[in-house]
C-alpha cells in the first residue's frame, strides 16, 4: 500500500498522456451537443471518484449530473429509452458484479455508456460503448489507492472534454487542462510534505478507535474516501461528512475519544477555526489539512499549496491515505491485505 500511494505521481501523468486523446475521441464520437444528462456510478471508492468528478461536471459544464452507487443504479433509474443520456461507470478491476449490473441496466434503457478502469481487458471496458483506461498499473493491495487517483485523472479528462461542448460561464479548456497535468507534481509534492506528520499523528492517535472526517466542496468525497481508507485499513469505525452537514446531528457524538479531520478548502479558514474551537471544547484531537501556503501551519498536515480546487480531491485524499496506512502498521494490521475484504466483489 505505500509503495502505491508514493507511485500516484507516476501514475497520474501516466494517464493524462493518454486519457485527454481517449476522452476528445470519445466525446467526438458521442455526438454530445444535445447531451442533456449524466449519470455517474461505482461502487466503494470508485463511488468517491464519482463524486469527486460530478463535482467537477457540475463546475465546468452546463450538463445536468448526479452519481449513484452501482448497486443502487437500477433501481434508482427506470427503464426508458433517453438517447441524451449517458452513464459514466468506475471500477478499478473492470470486474465489479454492482458496476457490470448498473452498465447493463443502463445499456438495456437505451442509455449510452462509458467504462472507466484501471484494467484493460476487463469486462467493464468490453461491455460499454467507450471506455477510457488508467495506467496506474497493477495494484496489489486490497485498499485502493494508486488506481483511485489514476481513475479520478481519467475521470477529469472527460469532464474537461465534455464542458467544451457545453461549457459553465467561467471555463477555461486550456488553463484547467495545464492544471490538471501539473496535479502529478503537486501529489508528489504533497507526499513529501505528509509522510513525518502523518506518522507522527498515527502514533500520537494510536489508541483511538472512532474518526470523524469532514470536507466539502471537491473534498465532500475525499472526506469519504478518507473514512472508508480507515475502515479498510485500521479496521475502526469512520464516518465522512460534508463540514457543515456534521452539525446537523453527528456533532453530538465528538468527545476525547473522537478525533476529527478537517479538510480545509479555499476560502473555509474562518469556519474551520470555530470548528476547531468547537471541537477542542469537547474534548476531541482536531486535525486539519490545509494548503502549504495558508498562514498558521502549526499542527497541521499539509498539502500542496498551488492545487487546483476543482481537482483538489487528487492532493488532499494523500494525507488520508498515508494515515490510514501508519495507523494500520501502528496497530499491528496488514494494510495490504485487510482480512475480510477482496479486491474484486463479486
Amino acid at each position: 500500500m505505500i509503495r502505491e500511494i508514493f507511485e500516484q505521481p507516476k501514475a497520474i501523468t501516466d494517464t493524462l498522456k493518454e486519457t485527454f486523446q481517449e476522452a476528445a475521441e470519445t466525446v467526438s464520437r458521442l455526438h454530445s451537443d444535445k447531451l442533456a444528462m449524466v449519470y455517474f456510478t461505482g461502487s466503494g471508492t470508485s463511488y468517491h471518484a464519482c463524486l469527486a468528478a460530478n463535482y467537477a461536471m457540475s463546475k465546468l459544464t452546463r450538463i445536468f449530473s448526479t452519481s449513484i452507487p452501482a448497486s443502487e443504479f437500477a433501481s434508482w433509474v427506470g427503464p426508458t429509452g433517453r438517447e441524451n443520456t449517458i452513464l459514466v461507470a468506475i471500477s478499478q478491476s473492470g470486474e465489479s458484479t454492482d458496476v457490470r449490473a448498473a452498465v447493463k441496466s443502463a445499456s438495456d434503457s437505451g442509455i449510452r455508456t462509458i467504462g472507466i478502469t484501471n484494467s484493460p481487458g476487463s469486462s467493464l471496458e468490453s461491455s460499454t460503448n467507450f471506455s477510457l483506461v488508467s495506467r496506474a498499473g497493477e495494484e496489489k493491495a486490497v485498499t485502493a489507492t494508486k488506481s483511485f487517483t489514476g481513475t479520478l485523472a481519467a475521470a477529469y479528462t472527460l469532464v474537461l472534454e465534455l464542458a467544451r461542448i457545453s461549457p459553465s460561464e467561467t471555463f477555461d479548456f486550456e488553463g484547467l487542462s495545464e492544471a490538471l497535468r501539473r496535479t502529478s507534481s503537486q501529489v508528489d509534492r504533497t507526499i513529501q510534505l505528509c509522510n513525518d506528520p502523518t506518522q507522527k499523528l498515527a502514533a500520537k492517535l494510536a489508541e483511538r478507535e472512532f474518526y470523524f472526517i469532514l470536507g466539502s466542496g471537491p473534498n465532500y468525497a475525499t472526506a469519504l474516501e478518507g473514512a472508508l481508507k480507515m475502515k479498510e485499513s485500521c479496521n475502526i469505525h469512520a464516518e465522512g461528512f460534508a463540514t457543515r452537514e456534521f452539525l446537523h446531528g453527528p456533532m453530538q457524538l465528538v468527545e476525547n475519544r473522537t478525533p476529527v479531520f478537517i479538510l480545509q478548502g479555499v476560502e473555509e479558514e474562518e469556519q474551520v477555526k470555530n470548528l476547531e474551537a468547537s471541537f477542542h471544547r469537547f474534548g476531541a484531537s482536531t486535525v486539519v489539512i490545509k494548503r502549504e501556503n495558508d498562514d498558521n501551519l502549526q499542527d497541521r498536515v499539509r498539502v500542496a499549496g498551488d492545487v487546483e480546487e476543482i481537482f483538489s480531491t487528487l492532493a488532499y485524499v494523500i494525507p488520508m491515505q498515508m494515515y490510514a496506512y501508519y495507523s494500520a502498521v501502528k496497530r499491528g494490521l496488514n494494510p495490504d491485505h485487510p482480512e475480510k475484504l477482496t479486491k474484486v466483489v463479486k
